[in-house]
């Protein structure tokens, strides 16, 4: 496995397609850059565990426009629009708002902070199922030819020739 090949590929995203929603990426694209991005992260949580500092939390929210506009491209790759990730990203930030919002009404009202634990745990239920189908659609082969998101991608394989 060349290494340097996942390394640029996960480089060339973030800096060349930050917010790139137009075009389609393959299967192998978009899950070797989700694995390289998961290490980064693991990395960034340890690092920023030992000298306690939030870097993996800066990391997650650097990364997040890149993460989002490449599951958006996979997602046109199979010929679906790639909007769905929006409602993921939308329904995540409304579990983290109202998670708040949870928490400081039961830090100053008490068990009537507890009212909105229903709420939140229906967003909760709702980011699951959004979660479930998206994996679903990025495990699918895309179209082979053009579609109407355009070309096919380059097949991208980092094992060595």
């Amino acid at each position: 496995m060349d290494t340097q090949a996942i390394f640029d590929n996960y480089k060339r995203t973030i800096t060349e397609h930050y917010f790139d929603m137009s075009g389609r990426v393959g299967r192998g694209q978009f899950w070797w850059f989700v694995l390289a991005n998961f290490i980064a992260s693991l990395l960034a949580h340890i690092v920023g565990s030992i000298l306690h500092l939030p870097l993996g939390e800066l990391y997650n929210l650097a990364v997040l426009l890149p993460a989002m506009s490449i599951g958006a491209r996979r997602q046109q790759d199979i010929g679906k629009n790639g909007q769905l990730v929006w409602i993921l990203l939308i329904l995540v930030a409304i579990t983290q708002v109202v998670g708040v919002l949870t928490a400081l009404t039961f830090a100053f009202a008490g068990l009537f902070g507890l009212l909105f634990v229903p709420g939140l745990s229906l967003i909760g239920i709702a980011c699951l199922v959004v979660a479930v189908v998206l994996i679903w659609f990025w495990c699918q082969p895309g179209d082979p030819g053009p579609n109407a998101f355009g070309p096919a991608p380059p097949t991208f394989d980092p094992r060595p020739v």
